[in-house]
């Protein structure tokens, strides 16, 4: 199972040419045996962004986000997960979303396809990109 960063969610359905080599491989290999996750606050962001036109919408919101994540597990934010966010400063994730996703990955021991460079460069969370 991978986790996805949500840019990467929306990259994947409607941009894929912005995805790298390895990402869009791993999206596709994960994709074949249905273990694709994002985390709930994933589409908490999609519906901020959404609201602030920062994404535009095919229908309704509620509408482009089930279209968005068809086919994709969405991840409860368990007490790990919330606890795991202390590990990770405000210096290096700054973006309380940035640091959820994060601690999700750690917390369920998978891998997070990213873009972001500063997830990246974070030591506590294995990241592909």
């Amino acid at each position: 199972m991978i986790l996805l960063d949500t840019h990467v969610l929306i990259w994947a359905q409607w941009e894929p040419r912005k995805l790298s080599r390895v990402a869009e491989a791993t999206l596709r290999r994960a994709k074949a045996s249905s273990s694709i996750a994002i985390s709930a606050i994933t589409v908490v962001e999609l519906a901020s962004l959404m609201n602030h036109g920062r994404i535009r919408t095919k229908g309704t919101i509620e509408g482009t986000i089930r279209q968005l994540i068809e086919g994709v597990e969405v991840l409860p934010l368990h007490l790990e997960a919330a606890m795991a966010t202390s590990y990770f400063s405000l210096d290096t994730l700054p973006d309380p979303m940035d640091r959820i996703i994060a601690a999700t990955a750690r917390a369920e021991g998978i891998p997070l396809v990213t873009a972001d460079e500063r997830m990246q460069k974070c030591p506590l969370v294995k990241t592909i990109w």
